[in-house]
């Protein structure tokens, strides 16, 4: 016997970390020859027969003794190829290649950008890859832990056992390897990590993991997710990029799939949650209906909590098992590629959930995260931070940003919770935050993952956008990044939210009081390329749902929020409302439950429903409504004084100044007759949108078009005296 009964025992104690230097195929001395050696571990087995060259010859591997380590000499010099026969004690009898026969599989140049931390896609390489090696099948597995003290792939295969296929490591990068022979898609798999510091190894899912068990199952899933045949190379390459210009319309469906829809649940799937491809089928004619451009998914990637919306990640690289396999949710974004409605999906580099499985502590040390809780710890949400000075977290996030684009053909990526990640007292006290080097509070680190993210993606995939979370007053986060801005295509315009809110759930009769927070955002408008957000945070945790939130009775209330409606689809900037909101339902958003769709199809809320479908179809036909959102040039006032009557009326201009539009608002249950607005051209003005229409559910007060009187009236050479119907807006527009 030719290994230290030292090394023997670490093997058997699961605590030897270099396995490839004993087990598998070596040369070595014996009784002053030049022989071969073959090694194998395994538990629990009886007998070992080597099978060599092709079965041509065969021979029985001997025991080492109070061990599982069996070994044979050959004088045989070439030894091409081998496999073992297997017999435990249970009388099962296996025959297998062995996983110690192979090589190194990691390209240097892999090696050499992941060291530099500038890897772009190392999902091509990381996690659990299907390969044929040397003409074996098997999985290639690839896991970063430069802390570990022993790495070990465990699942059903190998009955959990963490002593049987411990991986080879890679020093100077901290990387783990092992190709395992016979392995197959849909193989559960985790990694068992044993910590530097001693104690139990801990059991985590692959942090490239492309697919995971059904929660509350936490295992990772082989898969080969490049087998779906993709039919939207018409779209990437001509139509994605006109669908999201900067000049272009934009309007966005906001959509959470676990509570879109659900059907009736049964033994086998007790969730009722419809599946990816089944959301094709109903999604996807309902926002296409409804006349949005976009679909914006609340985050997709695997969660282990479902109040958490999925905005708390156990596995960034695997859509959610609960709708279905990778291949299902390509089909889905095939489907509205094919629809033409672009894919733009929720992302949360900011923070990570503290689940045992995932990547907290994930090789015994603080990895992933900052180890200092005034660095790591995430106050607000209960989860860790990021720590992106490290290369190991900047190839993990730029690779995963790629990834979606690359492997999943998304349209667009909004980040969310930016300002957490700009700040480092980001709601913190003073002595709970750590300065950066230059005793400044902005995250030097994330600030620079930020920048290079937006530069990589935009580098990669022409025509896709980004967006930011971000609601403080931040400079330049959506200009680019060589004239020193953060690289984003748009920015959620949070100030713009939060002040017409508190706008129109004043009471009508105070709001001449509170004109200011109706006109303040034209003082930034142009500051940034905004998008309008209506989303799901406005309508959780008590803020009401978006037609509760509105004062009065029912007929105002409903009057209320088309007026609302109508004010964001004018307003400058891209569009974007929550689903149920477009129908207003009365409760709160529940993650828990499907809309619901038995007020959605009530005639009371058919009517905003289609108030909301009418809104996107004049918005998309208007040049004047979307082509100059970012520039003075697009926007005109004509009278934002008249606070006693709580009018506003402004004027929207395309790139050729003849398409212009007029519109005006009402905010009181008055009906205001000949009301005189000021106008740049003579002629007749149509009635594009009045939001008291009574298909609407409105009054029907106003007439269908106007015509304008010669003489100078708030700055304009003309004037159109209007009826302006109550809680109303509308949009007007020379023949």
């Amino acid at each position: 016997m030719l290994v230290d009964k030292k090394i023997v025992k670490l093997i058997e104690e699961g605590r030897f970390n270099d396995p490839f230097s004993i087990l598998g195929k070596h040369k070595d001395k014996f009784e002053g020859k030049e022989v071969t050696v073959l090694r194998t571990y395994q538990p629990d087995a009886v007998e070992v027969i080597a099978v060599l060259g092709g079965k041509k010859k065969s021979a029985p591997l001997k025991k080492y003794p109070d061990s599982n380590l069996f070994e044979i000499i050959l004088e045989d010099d070439e030894v091409e190829d081998y496999s073992f026969q297997v017999s435990y004690e249970d009388g099962t009898e296996i025959s297998m290649h062995d996983p110690y026969a192979f090589e190194k599989q990691i390209p240097d140049f892999d090696l050499q950008i992941w060291g530099e931390g500038n890897h772009r896609r190392a999902y091509t390489f990381m996690g659990s890859h299907p390969r044929t090696i040397d003409g074996v099948d098997g999985v290639l597995f690839v896991v970063c832990a430069p802390s570990a003290s022993r790495v070990s792939v465990v699942g059903d295969f190998n009955v959990w056992d963490g002593r049987r296929h411990v991986m080879r490591k890679y020093i100077d990068q901290g990387l783990w390897e092992i190709f395992i022979p016979g392995l197959k898609v849909g193989t559960k798999y985790k990694y068992e990590i044993a910590s530097p510091y001693g104690g139990p190894p801990s059991l985590k899912s692959d942090p490239y993991g492309f697919y995971y068990e059904k929660r509350p199952q936490t295992a990772s899933v082989v898969q080969n997710i490049g087998s779906y045949d993709w039919q939207d190379e018409d779209w990437i390459e001509d139509k994605r990029a006109n669908n999201q210009r900067l000049d272009g319309p934009v309007s966005v469906y906001e959509v959470h799939l676990g509570s879109w829809k659900r059907k009736k649940p049964t033994e086998d799937d007790e969730d009722g949650f419809l599946t990816y491809r089944e959301l094709a089928e109903t999604l996807i004619p309902y926002v296409k209906d409804m006349g949005y451009t976009h679909i914006e998914l609340l985050p997709i990637a695997e969660h282990p909590y479902d109040p958490s919306w999925g905005y708390q990640i156990t596995g960034y690289f695997a859509p959610t098992s609960r709708f279905g396999t990778p291949q299902d949710f390509k089909y889905f974004i095939d489907e509205c590629h094919k629809a033409e409605i672009g894919v733009l999906i929720d992302w949360v580099p900011a923070h990570f959930t503290k689940d045992d499985h995932g990547l907290r502590k994930f090789d015994g040390t603080a990895l992933y995260e900052h180890a200092d809780p005034r660095q790591g710890e995430h106050k607000d949400w209960g989860t860790k931070i990021f720590n992106f000075g490290r290369t190991e977290v900047m190839n993990f996030l730029i690779s995963n940003a790629v990834f979606w684009f690359d492997e999943y053909h998304i349209d667009g990526i909004r980040v969310d919770a930016v300002a957490s990640m700009l700040y480092l007292d980001y709601s913190r006290e003073d002595g709970e935050w750590i300065p950066n080097k230059y005793g400044g509070r902005e995250n030097l680190e994330a600030i620079e993952f930020l920048k290079r993210f937006n530069s990589v993606v935009h580098q990669e995939f022409p025509g896709i956008v980004t967006m930011a979370e971000e609601s403080t007053a931040w400079p330049m986060v959506s200009r680019p990044t060589d004239i020193g801005g953060l690289g984003f295509d748009f920015k959620w315009n949070m100030g713009w939210m939060n002040d017409t809110l508190k706008y129109i759930e004043v009471d009508p009769i105070f709001r001449k009081y509170h004109q200011n927070q109706l006109t303040f955002s034209m003082i930034y408008a142009f500051t940034e390329n905004f998008i309008l957000p209506f989303s799901h945070d406005e309508v959780v945790h008590g803020k009401r749902s978006m037609l509760s939130k509105m004062p009065g009775d029912d007929w105002q209330k409903k009057a209320n929020l088309r007026l609302l409606y109508t004010y964001m689809y004018v307003h400058p900037g891209k569009k974007l409302l929550f689903m149920g909101c477009e129908f207003g339902q009365w409760q709160e958003w529940n993650a828990m439950e499907e809309l619901h769709w038995e007020q959605g199809n009530h005639p009371f809320h058919a009517e905003i429903r289609e108030c909301v479908t009418d809104l996107n179809k004049v918005y998309k036909q208007e040049p004047a409504l979307f082509e100059v959102d970012y520039d003075w040039e697009g926007f005109e006032w004509i009278d934002f004084s008249d606070a006693d009557n709580s009018v506003i009326s402004f004027l929207r201009y395309g790139k050729e100044n003849e398409t212009n539009v007029v519109c005006a608002f009402n905010f009181t249950p008055t009906v205001h007759h000949s009301y005189r607005v000021g106008v740049p051209e003579g002629g007749t003005y149509t009635v594009l949108l009045n939001s008291d229409l009574a298909k609407y559910g409105g009054s029907d007060a106003g007439e269908a078009s106007y015509k304008a009187t010669k003489g100078d009236w708030q700055g304009q050479p003309y004037s159109i005296e209007i009826t302006l119907p109550p809680l109303a807006g509308i949009i007007l527009k020379k023949k």
